[in-house]
């Protein structure tokens, strides 16, 4: 190569390397969509406290401050956040992560890049030195010291002395699900289960987490022997136990429980984990035990989760603790003021100013602690806390109703009858143009409407690969720029859904 060549290609490769600010900008849009397909709790969980240093020849350079973090990251979501580089950056050949010291500077990044759509597993079979290490070893001793923060491998997760059956308000919303947890505590010890495993699944803040410590603190109090693990905390433990060579000790008392108790089961992620989980859950069921499971969606939805832990716990009683009735915020709103009052004795709060909150917030109970709070802190200040004094005080909070939650399976249902084909159809292998356009408005109207990510869509589309997913949705969105019929289409199929 002449010396102009090598100029012009030094020049070239200058080019695509993006200025620190630009950097910061594309990882802040990489974040953006990361949220956007793993949803808010699973980001804020493992993404957090990801940093990206700089991308060196083609290398994402990114640093964690623990080495469990890296382990995690590097095992389950190198892939997407290759993904999401590549999309946002380009150029982005691989990522690596290295562990960040306390003055801030990446220390020990691994020799080698991780490859792309090679995520690794913890598979309690056949350990490895890079996963499974020996206590003595260091890395082995810091994830292990990592896991020991939480306590004894199985140790119940943190019980709130405040979350009992006496202060959980009921109203029709889940009047079933506090009526099905009251049962799975009054069945005496010896006797079978009524409904194994119960299944309880709402949106954020609506008392899944209440109902089960409750239920929790009531076996408890009658003896009985209860584990309460958030899905976290299980997969702690399961990393304590591997890292100490007490897993089959670990199993064996997962496996003597009286009441297994399993909250956020929809954040149980990794191969290893969820075998885990299966077998406790076969044998636990098996052998006449009460399980009781909370998630943010029902079993079915959980694409994620193995398909025959899904059907197991499909196979008990699965109940919805749905959107909070006007009565019961109200209730709820009385007894947050009540307890606002032990502490405050001169905070009061009109009726027609509780009937306006309950009112006007109707997504969660946290936003109407929130509301609560805020009219305690306006009391303060000495105004008349009146109704005009309080929308002021919670605007902030109130929000649009917020439109039902869209199942890919109601997109199927909906586009398929739209175009005159069948569902089995959209599912299928046929490429003719009959049934490709309405497959393909269908995964469009997926990724819109839904927080499923490419991969998942493709699974719930006859198995498909995510490639598929990403060509179809390109090709929506270039035809709805041109093609004023399909935008409209587009738009009466998505009220449609949502309303």
């Amino acid at each position: 190569m002449n010396e102009s060549a090598e100029l012009s290609a030094a020049a070239a490769a200058a080019r695509i390397i993006p200025s620190s600010r630009d950097t910061d900008e594309s990882w802040r849009r990489c974040c953006r969509r990361l949220r956007a397909e793993l949803g808010e709790n699973v980001f804020t969980s493992w993404f957090g406290r990801l940093k990206l240093d700089s991308i060196e020849d083609g290398r994402a350079l990114f640093s964690v401050p623990t080495r469990f973090l890296k382990s995690w990251i590097e095992a389950h979501y190198s892939d997407r956040i290759l993904a999401a580089l590549e999309t946002e950056i380009g150029g982005v050949a691989s990522v690596v992560i290295g562990l960040r010291s306390s003055m801030g500077a990446s220390v020990a990044p691994p020799a080698a890049p991780i490859p792309p759509n090679q995520p690794k597993a913890i598979d309690p079979a056949r350990p490895t030195a890079a996963r499974i290490a020996p206590a003595s070893t260091p890395r082995g001793g810091a994830l292990r010291e990592e896991a020991a923060a939480y306590g004894e491998p199985l140790a119940s997760s943190p019980l709130d002395r405040r979350l009992t059956f006496a202060s959980f308000l009921v109203g029709r919303s889940n009047q079933l699900a506090y009526s099905a947890a009251q049962r799975v505590v009054e069945d005496r010890a010896g006797q079978a289960p009524a409904f194994s495993p119960l299944y309880v699944h709402s949106a954020v803040g609506l008392g899944k987490t209440h109902l089960l410590q409750a239920t929790a603190h009531a076996a408890t109090a009658q003896g009985r022997s209860v584990i309460y693990l958030t899905a976290e905390r299980f997969m702690y433990g399961f990393v304590a136990a591997l890292q100490s060579h007490t897993a089959i000790a670990f199993k064996e008392a997962m496996r003597s429980i009286a009441l297994l108790i399993i909250d956020d089961v929809q954040f149980l992620q990794g191969k290893a984990f969820q075998n885990e989980f299966g077998h406790a859950l076969n044998a636990l069921l098996d052998s006449g035990r009460q399980v009781v499971v909370a998630a943010d969606r029902p079993p079915a939805d959980l694409e994620a989760l193995d398909e025959r832990v899904r059907s197991r716990l499909a196979g008990g009683l699965c109940v919805e603790m749905t959107a909070l009735d006007e009565p019961l915020r109200i209730k709820i709103l009385e007894a947050r003021i009540a307890a606002a009052r032990v502490q405050n004795p001169n905070f009061s709060v009109s009726p027609a100013v509780v009937a306006y909150v309950a009112r006007a917030i109707v997504s969660n109970g946290r936003d109407l602690e929130g509301a609560v709070n805020r009219l305690i802190a306006h009391s303060i200040v000495g105004s008349p806390l009146t109704v005009e004094a309080a929308e002021a005080a919670i605007h902030d909070l109130v929000r649009a109703r917020e439109p039902r939650r869209v199942k890919i399976e109601d997109i199927q249902k909906l586009v398929a009858s739209h175009y005159s084909v069948s569902r089995s159809d959209i599912l299928s292998a046929r490429r003719t143009a009959m049934v490709v356009k309405p497959r393909q408005v269908a995964m469009y109207l997926s990724k819109a409407l839904t927080l499923r990510s490419l991969p998942e869509i493709g699974r719930r589309f006859g198995g498909r690969d995510h490639t598929t997913v990403l060509h179809a949705v390109r090709k929506i969105e270039g035809l709805s720029a041109t093609d004023t019929a399909l935008r409209e289409e587009l738009e009466l199929l998505k009220r449609m859904l949502q309303d």
